[in-house]
């Protein structure tokens, strides 16, 4: 029962995810078209291709579960993204450098979160992607970080809570797992269940 509860938070977060990566490729694809440095077009545009690759990788996570993405959700994504790309065009270059690494950074969080779901819920073949994916998030952030810190007005800003070092993605997660060990014998009743963080948010929240 135990395992079946955390399954569904699994699912839920990673339904969530797979819209958020929509309307993040698409708002990358305005960013870069709107930046004229060309290692910026070509990191953001990067970025956004690793964005796909993760909605692929979350999508054949949802298909191997048995379920699909919300209908909904992926519409309100789609709209979201390409209104946040055509606006890069308008708010200048700080603008979206921050909004983008401050939304990288709850991202790290979800791909850790829904890692721990899918050990809680034995679901332990997607433990390692979903922990790359967290680091890939890392890279993404620190990357939007150091451009906002390179703009003067940038580094007058209060920026979002710095991430812990890469490392200690993975690092987290298996004292996490060991910790948690005892629970996967004697699985708890019902009610205890466990809940994401609050600010495990993505992009495609705000199409809610």
């Amino acid at each position: 029962m135990a395992q079946q509860q955390h399954q569904k938070k699994l699912i839920a977060l990673l339904r969530v995810a797979y819209s958020a990566e929509l309307a993040a490729a698409f708002a990358y694809r305005g960013h870069w078209h709107s930046v004229s440095d060309a290692s910026e077009r070509e990191r953001i545009l990067q970025i956004e291709n690793e964005e796909w690759h993760h909605r692929d990788l979350v999508g054949q996570m949802l298909k191997d579960l048995g379920t699909s993405p919300s209908r909904t959700r992926e519409l309100r994504a789609n709209i979201v993204g390409r209104v946040l790309g055509a606006l890069c065009h308008l708010t200048g270059w700080l603008a979206p450098m921050y909004g983008a690494g401050r939304l990288e950074s709850r991202n790290i969080r979800e791909y850790e979160t829904a890692a721990r779901f899918a050990r809680d819920a034995g679901n332990d073949e997607f433990v390692d992607c979903l922990l790359t994916m967290a680091e890939v998030e890392w890279e993404h952030e620190n990357y939007f970080r150091s451009r906002v810190v390179s703009h003067g007005l940038g580094r007058r800003l209060h920026l979002w809570t710095k991430p812990p070092a890469r490392e200690m993605i993975r690092k987290s997660f298996a004292e996490y797992a060991f910790h948690a060990q005892p629970s996967r014998q004697n699985p708890p009743t019902p009610v205890d269940t466990v809940a994401a963080p609050r600010d495990a948010v993505v992009i495609s929240q705000h199409a809610e």
